[in-house]
């Protein structure tokens, strides 16, 4: 490449320097937000037109410092890795009694770098290359042989789009052939200092949508088992299933011990429960209320309503009886707003199944019940 390129390659790395530049100044002077760089990870192809210097090794008899010009090729594979294809050239002049004239040389190789820190920070790195250097010299033997880098530097992402990057490193090249005799060496090791600007291609990527958080459910209109849906937690179980206020299930049992009645009654035809129900009468009806808001909490709720009496007397007599302390009971609640289709009876059991002894007065007592049997 003629000084000619080299002059237009460098003033394009400065003025593209220069733009981002004016970039950063017009979005610090806008009343807008100032964050012009991708906090996410971006993956595009990107150029990366470079411009720097060597530090030459002493035994290449050359001037010790010259401009290298390059453009490189790559991506990042993960948000802390990139590749770069890249090439370089520069051109050194002998400067002992070794030998006069210029030689060239230009590398192509593959350079891995590693990054630290928040894609929108100052980002530090290192990196490694193996490359391929040819040599072309006025003395005629010209050649290739490999090379490598090792180096750190610090990259900036400036805009969406593009990135700056300073790096320094140590290249050795192990070139055998560009150094006449005696002054002919089996490599060289060069400092070098380059400035890269990186430029990708395409639209930035999308910045992540966040996810619509659906519409909460209408709770007024949706209920299963009577408990709406927005405060059921078991809304799976089939309906009719008896449940608690959170929807679960529950066992519901309505006690109605204490609620006992006179021997021999009600009568037939008697309606008032109060005339029939055994003394203290209040306490008994105190029971029989606590039933009534019991399945007015569970609607769900059916209840077979059973009468039951003590073994004095015919089995017939027993029997009609302990329909009626089931009648009486079944009227009381319905009166007191428990549907009919709630209630399963009124069913006389007569004599059989007593809880007590039927021995002594207050077992026999006991028996003289009513009770109400949760449908499960």
């Amino acid at each position: 490449m003629k000084r000619k390129g080299l002059y237009i390659l460098i003033a394009l790395a400065l003025g593209g320097a220069g733009a981002v530049h004016a970039q950063d100044n017009t979005a610090s002077g806008s009343s807008a937000p100032t964050t012009t760089s991708t906090t996410t990870f971006d993956d595009r192809w990107y150029i990366a037109p470079t411009v720097g210097g060597y530090y030459n090794d002493t035994d290449r008899n050359t001037n010790s410092r010259q401009f290298y010009y390059g453009l490189g090729f790559g991506k990042f594979w993960t948000p802390n890795f990139s590749v770069d294809a890249f090439g370089d050239r520069t051109k050194r002049t002998v400067d002992t009694a070794v030998g006069h004239g210029r030689w060239s040389n230009n590398v192509y190789g593959l350079a891995a770098r590693y990054y630290f820190l928040d894609w929108n920070a100052w980002r530090p790195y290192i990196l490694g290359g193996v490359m391929g250097s040819q040599h072309i010299s006025s003395y005629g033997n010209n050649g290739w042989s490999p090379a490598a880098e090792i180096g750190v530097g610090v990259s900036k992402t400036v805009t969406d789009s593009a990135d700056i990057r300073i790096e320094g490193g140590y290249r050795y090249d192990w070139d055998d052939s560009t150094q006449p005799a005696p002054a002919k060496n089996n490599g060289y090791g060069d400092w070098f200092l380059g400035f890269s600007i990186v430029q990708r291609f395409g639209a930035p990527p999308a910045a992540p949508v966040a996810a619509v958080a659906p519409p909460p459910p209408d709770c007024s209109k949706q209920f299963r088992n009577g408990v709406n849906l927005c405060d059921n937690k078991c809304p799976d179980l089939p309906e009719g299933t008896i449940v608690g206020p959170d929807g679960c299930p529950q066992k519901v049992v309505i006690d109605l011990r204490g609620v006992n009645f006179k021997f021999d009654r009600p009568k037939k035809g008697e309606k008032d429960i109060k005339k029939a129900l055994a003394e203290p009468t209040a306490d008994s009806l105190a029971v029989l209320d606590q039933a009534v808001d019991t399945l007015q909490r569970y609607p769900q709720v059916k209840v077979t309503v059973a009468g039951y009496t003590d073994s004095v007397g015919k089995d017939a007599y027993n029997q009609d009886l302990s329909e009626r302390r089931a009648k009486i009971v079944y009227d009381y609640l319905t009166a007191h707003g428990i549907t009919a289709d709630r209630l399963v009876g009124p069913i006389g059991h007569g004599k059989n199944d007593p809880i007590d002894s039927n021995d002594t007065e207050s077992g026999r007592a006991r028996n003289r019940r009513t009770e109400l049997q949760v449908q499960q």
